[in-house]
């Protein structure tokens, strides 16, 4: 018993030992992939999961039916055109009010430039959380002749957070620079993408307060497009549910369709393209109709 004892518990250790080691592999995420994928044409940025994952439908509305956005819509067509041709193009931030459209106008511009185009432009989404390895991603996409539209949807950083200056030397302030078959659009709330107590706080507690606040807010710079939404009147609201109307082949009578898209705008204390939408589903379910 005396002998056997230290042998049974140096048994028992090693046994213990090999099933933490084999917790934290399964714990441990996958390594990631150091190369791009060669077909697909969206994904999403999951370093937890080993890189991308492919999407293989991509939740967009068709281009025209974006109403009241006529500016940014011609404009982030355009240079997401020129991009796809590999010509000069900007990143592009798309800030402004809740709901009106902005994501939605991302995903339907990458849709339609792919439309007629038999090399395909690549969609690859970025959460916000996930900004601080976005090195890794371009770093990957740097190798492959494809050309890669990167997107992060409602991008904002709050006090303390760091990892937009991860996104700043992506963007353009490292020494690799962006890579020429990469380019980025975010979504934002905030113009300059920081809450205005985060840039008083650096103002009140800096050595010297203007270059505080411009570090913050040089990171906005680095995208050449700024486009803005603006809530919209109750007219391009209007026009939003008739166009989602006739294009879903929903039949109802117009001046009672505007009422009640009035009511439920009137309800939710606001409107904007996502209250549209909202109708038009809400509407359609009651009409037992299909989307």
């Amino acid at each position: 018993m005396g002998v056997n004892k230290p042998r049974e518990s140096a048994e028992t250790r090693d046994a213990l030992l090999l099933r933490i080691a084999g917790a934290l592999e399964r714990l441990a995420p996958p390594a990631l992939a150091h190369t791009a994928p060669e077909a697909g044409d969206a994904f999403v940025w999951e370093p937890t999961q080993g890189g991308l994952v492919a999407v293989a439908t991509v939740a967009s509305l068709p281009l025209g039916l974006l109403k009241s956005v006529d500016y940014a819509r011609d404009t982030l067509l355009e240079n997401t055109r020129r991009f796809a041709d590999a010509l000069p193009a900007n990143n592009a931030l798309l800030w402004g009010a809740r709901g009106m459209g902005k994501s939605s106008l991302v995903k339907a511009v990458h849709a339609e430039v792919n439309a007629a185009r038999a090399e395909r432009l690549v969609l690859v989404e970025i959460h916000r959380e996930e900004i601080a390895s976005l090195p890794f991603l371009l770093r990957a996409l740097r190798t492959t002749p494809r050309r890669f539209l990167l997107y992060c949807d409602d991008l904002s950083f709050d006090k303390d957070d760091t990892s937009y200056k991860s996104l700043k030397a992506a963007l353009e302030g490292g020494i690799e620079g962006r890579p020429e078959n990469v380019l980025f659009y975010a979504t934002s709330n905030r113009r300059h993408l920081l809450p205005r107590d985060m840039m008083e706080n650096e103002r009140s507690t800096a050595i010297n307060p203007s270059e505080a606040v411009e570090e913050k807010v040089s990171l906005s710079d680095r995208f050449g497009l700024w486009l803005g939404f603006h809530n919209c009147s109750q007219d391009d609201y209007l026009a939003m549910i008739e166009s989602y109307a006739s294009h879903f082949g929903i039949a109802m009578d117009r001046d009672a369709l505007r009422t009640r898209a009035i009511a439920w705008a009137a309800g939710r204390g606001a409107r904007s393209g996502r209250v549209a939408w909202q109708f038009i589903q809400d509407l359609a379910g009651e009409l037992g109709k299909r989307l």
